[in-house]
């Protein structure tokens, strides 16, 4: 349909459509065309020169005999199900115009209404429609008040289960307060049997502990932690069993943290050369209020690197790409950004492959270039999805597998994040103001 619309607006003869189209062939299709014309000159048959004629040979080589059945089959069976209205009107005009259906007007009406859900067909046959277009705008109608019910359901029930949980804290607190006064009658219970009278100190010595095969105490009131069995004549200790369990667990971790290898950020020449020279925070400030920073080599190079969760996908700055000639391919799903920068919506359709590494770690990662500037390198939820992380909140550090051995990622301190990110800010004016030379520069050249 494509070439045919384009034929039809540059007015293309009927002889030059053929040699037209097969200029775009190919791969197989060209190998298909040669093939299909040395077929006919030996078969002394007259070559294709007519676009219906073509149109048939292609047909006859890629399109199978069961395909209209096919397609027929499909728009029979056609029903809602999870689908909007709007979607569901679009698959049954494809499959239509695909197996060339030709129809009056009331038959895609009885159509479209027999494949519509229950609950909104229900509610449209008792309206008045005219056409296909006024059922299928009631039909979108109803079903935007159906979203607006289930969400306002939604709300409610959980406001009130809000109320709910609301009341039986309200409840239990009262509860407590209620059985607090009983509380000071047993500790002054306790405190008057704690007073013991010398004639039932007397007789303590009679009293033995099935525990530890003591005596002056009972069992409760046994200072030790083992336990004693008695089978026959043999005795056994439970205090053996608690120190050889406590020192294979020892052993266990021991050998578990040998396993683990501890990286720290990358100490190099950093991509941003100069240094910064104003106040810096002071080395003291914990993690509590800084997200997850540090420094990876990317070809012998230090480069700024963040993991956030909150990001759906990795992303590899502009500056970096550009900086090492990194090679980039087409993004197989291009779409828009909004939050990096202040310049409107981005188009992101290029990807790069990264390698990295920091410490021992080493690794490559598929990434969108974008052109941000918070960092070099940012890593999001599939990173962190395919290395099975876990974030420590309190020292914010960052364990992963990779290749069957675990990592621990150290942060930087939060002054040697704002001493990154001045750098980086000081490198930008520079190449701001350098390239303003330059078109200065170019301006007094030209005459």
């Amino acid at each position: 349909m494509r070439v045919e619309q384009l034929f039809a607006f540059h007015k293309v003869s009927e002889e030059r459509k053929v040699p037209l189209a097969t200029l775009s062939f190919q791969g197989h299709a060209m190998y298909w065309w040669t093939a299909l014309e040395r077929e006919r000159r030996l078969h002394n048959d007259p070559p294709i020169q007519y676009w219906n004629d073509f149109k048939s040979a292609m047909r006859r080589r890629h399109i199978p005999t069961y395909y209209g059945m096919e397609l027929m089959n499909k728009l029979q069976r056609l029903q809602q199900r999870d689908m909007s209205v709007e979607w569901y009107r679009q698959q049954m005009e494809l499959y239509m115009t695909r197996a060339c259906i030709r129809e009056e007007e009331a038959t895609t009406v009885v159509r479209f209404l027999s494949g519509l859900n229950l609950e909104i067909r229900d509610q449209v046959e008792l309206l008045p429609y005219r056409d296909l277009n006024d059922l299928v705008q009631l039909c979108v109608k109803v079903e935007q008040h159906k979203m607006r019910k289930y969400s306002f359901k939604r709300e409610s029930s959980y406001s009130s289960s809000l109320r709910k949980d609301y009341k039986r804290e309200g409840k239990s607190i009262e509860n407590k307060k209620k059985f607090e006064p009983s509380k000071d009658l047993a500790r002054k219970k306790d405190k008057g049997k704690g007073k013991v009278t010398p004639h039932t100190s007397s007789r303590t010595s009679d009293i033995k502990c099935f525990k530890c095969l003591r005596r002056g105490h009972i069992a409760s009131q046994c200072p030790t932690n083992k336990v004693m069995i008695l089978r026959g004549h043999d005795t056994y200790s439970s205090q053996e069993e608690t120190t050889t369990s406590s020192s294979d667990s020892e052993e266990e971790a021991s050998e578990h943290e040998e396993n683990v290898e501890v990286t720290f950020p990358y100490e190099g020449e950093f991509l941003m050369i100069r240094r910064l020279l104003n106040n810096q925070p002071s080395g003291t400030l914990s993690q509590r209020e800084n997200i997850f920073h540090t420094r990876c080599n990317v070809s012998n190079n230090a480069c700024s690197f963040i993991v956030d969760s909150g990001s759906w996908c990795n992303c590899c700055s502009t500056r970096l790409v550009e900086r090492f000639g990194l090679t980039t391919s087409p993004h197989p799903k291009p779409y828009q950004l909004h939050w990096l920068n202040e310049d409107g919506d981005l188009v992101v359709n290029q990807q790069v492959k990264v390698k990295l590494s920091i410490g021992k770690y080493e690794d490559e990662v598929l990434c969108d270039v974008v052109p941000m500037e918070a960092c070099h390198i940012l890593l999001g939820r599939p990173w962190q999805y395919d290395k099975k992380t876990m974030h420590n909140g309190l020292t914010n550090e960052i364990t992963f597998t990779h290749r069957e051995k675990k990592f621990v990622l150290h942060p930087l301190s939060p002054q040697q994040v704002v001493e990154d990110q001045a750098q980086m800010k000081i490198k930008r004016e520079s190449e701001k103001m350098t390239s303003k030379k330059r078109e200065e520069n170019r301006g007094k050249k030209s005459p």
